[in-house]
């Protein structure tokens, strides 16, 4: 309902001719007289000659030639003299601000406190005010070198006003005679100027703002409607999301949950498309911008279509990467100890792989919006310059977040540890849940989520990579008569539990009395080595405690005790 309404007023608008140039105007014709046209002032290369648009109320009327490759002969370009003719046309129908603000009071003081005259440079010219709308000619004569000079005639001026000549480069680019043109440019100029003349009249400029005004009324009042109902749509989906029932209950549930979720979406995006459509008519108010506030109305429309396109690329770089990281995974050259290794990476490979092409794609969209957007794409080469310096004086502030990208892409391809490895890295161990480009999400063993920056880990330890092992110790009481014996039991009993079938699957050697490794006064430290499948270190190393301590005890072989504690 909204975008109906805007497309309504719009049309309306259109119709009332609801715009006027913002240029400055120029007496003669080979001088310039203000700013030109902001927008699509690019040359556009057709054969040997280049061309540029004349407007009248912002809107495209001629367009016009110069050559560029002469016979020695130099003259204006193309773009130079559709500014000049459109300071020209100006004067015709345009409000003229040939001083500033400041400009205007100081010739005010002066002529008005001193020297006590009438005359204003400031006022302009009175081209504009001068007559009726219907009382404007556009005649057709010719100079002292044979051109076809297009002139406007007003009854209260006994000289017409210079407007532009007809170039032989202006016929050949429209491929018909320069008296043809002539009269075809007459024609047209004199329909457009008159009616830009009669929209220029403070009587329908009142019109203009009383329509713009109330067009912005009633979207303004829809606009706090969709709002109400967006908010209405969010409390109800926060009420779903607290619910609980029975399954069949539950279903239904989620299944409103989403048509909500679906809901608020929609209601977001109209509530942005009517802000658009708001922004874009306060800018068709101002006189010469119609262009401008269409371009600004087409801009959602033209950023959706971006959204999809852009989404749908994303979507086949996913399925590409997906399938690529899949043929590497399953690769039947890879050892068979490796696979279960490569099938991690695989899976941290994977996400960073989507978040990235994610990243970029969104990072392209934002470019190609950003370009469209009025004025962007015209600017000029220091600004861009400036835009350059911007970024990397933003590069040098966020220097640490590039070092933290760096190291993630390091961690990634050197296989320092992917999910659902168990590593200890800044004094820190748990389970890898995520790898990220910029941080590693670690799960604790009191299931807390630890957030470590990549850059943050220059010493890593990886307990499972490829496999997993752990040193098992057993300190023997002093004096120990029989160290043999004890570590004939010790080997017994990690002999029994290699062949156990319960945890022979498990162990990829059998464990490896190593012997005494350590003499202290409390005791004999023997270590046993255990080398299990990735991630079973643990499980298998308390089992094999376990089994030693009873073997130990049937066979009487005493314990280590630890030192009593110091009073103070």
């Amino acid at each position: 309902m909204g975008f109906g309404l805007a497309a309504a007023l719009v049309a309306l608008m259109l119709l009332l001719g609801l715009a006027a140039p913002g240029a400055r105007a120029a007496l003669m014709l080979d001088s310039i007289a203000g700013p030109a046209s902001t927008q699509d002032e690019r040359k556009t290369e057709a054969g040997s000659y280049a061309v540029a648009k004349v407007r009248i109320l912002g809107i495209p009327a001629l367009t016009v030639a110069s050559p560029v490759v002469t016979d020695g002969r130099s003259g204006p370009d193309a773009n130079r003299r559709a500014r000049v003719i459109e300071g020209n046309l100006n004067l015709l129908y345009a409000v003229q601000t040939d001083c500033t603000s400041s400009e205007a009071i100081a010739e005010g003081l002066l002529e008005g406190l001193v020297l006590h005259g009438t005359d204003r440079a400031c006022t302009g010219t009175n081209w504009r005010q001068s007559g009726n709308a219907e009382d404007l000619q556009i005649i057709v004569s010719r100079d002292e070198n044979g051109l076809n000079v297009i002139s406007a005639k007003l009854p209260n001026h006994p000289e017409p006003l210079l407007l532009l000549s007809v170039t032989e480069a202006d016929a050949r680019l429209n491929g018909v005679s320069a008296d043809a043109l002539a009269q075809h440019w007459r024609q047209l100029l004199e329909r457009r100027l008159r009616h830009a003349r009669r929209q220029m009249k403070p009587a329908e400029l009142k019109v203009r703002e009383q329509i713009t005004l109330t067009g912005e009324v009633l979207l303004g009042m829809l606009t706090a409607f969709t709002v109400w109902l967006l908010s209405l749509s969010r409390r109800l989906t926060a009420r779903l999301q607290g619910a609980d029932g029975a399954q069949p209950r539950r279903r239904r549930r989620e299944l409103t949950l989403q048509l909500s979720h679906g809901l608020s979406s929609l209601l977001f995006v109209l509530v942005l498309g009517q802000l658009v459509v708001m922004v874009g008519l306060a800018v068709m108010a101002v006189p010469g911008q119609v262009p401008l506030g269409l371009s600004l109305l087409m801009q959602p429309f033209a950023a959706l279509v971006k959204v999809l396109l852009m989404g749908l690329l994303a979507a086949v770089l996913r399925l590409l990467s997906t399938f690529l990281l899949q043929q590497w995974s399953d690769n039947l050259r890879v050892p068979a100890d490796h696979r279960a290794r490569r099938n991690q990476r695989y899976l941290s490979l994977l996400r960073v792989t989507h978040r990235l092409i994610d990243l970029s794609c969104g990072a392209v969209l934002l470019v190609l919006i950003l370009i469209d957007i009025p004025g962007l794409r015209e600017a000029s080469t220091s600004v861009l310059v400036a835009g350059g310096a911007v970024l990397g004086g933003l590069a040098i502030v966020f220097q640490g977040l590039l070092r933290d990208f760096v190291a993630g892409l390091l961690v990634l391809l050197e296989d320092r540890y992917a999910i659902g490895d168990w590593i200890e890295i800044g004094g820190l161990e748990g389970d890898v849940e995520d790898v990220g480009v910029l941080s590693t999400q670690l799960r604790c063993t009191d299931q807390r989520v630890v957030v470590i920056q990549n850059s943050c880990g220059d010493r890593v330890i990886n307990h499972t990579k490829f496999r997993s092992g752990e040193d098992v110790r057993l300190a023997l009481a002093q004096p120990l008569n029989d160290i043999d014996g004890a570590l004939a039991v010790i080997a017994a009993a990690a002999s029994d539990f290699a062949q156990a079938p319960d945890w022979a699957g498990k162990l990829l050697k059998a464990p490896w009395c190593r012997g005494v490794v350590a003499i202290t006064p409390l005791g004999v430290e023997v270590s046993v080595l255990l080398t299990t499948r990735t991630g079973d270190q643990w499980l298998c190393g308390r089992e094999l405690r376990r089994r030693l301590l009873n073997a130990l005890a049937k066979a009487g072989v005493p314990l280590a005790k630890s030192s009593p504690a110091i009073q103070p």
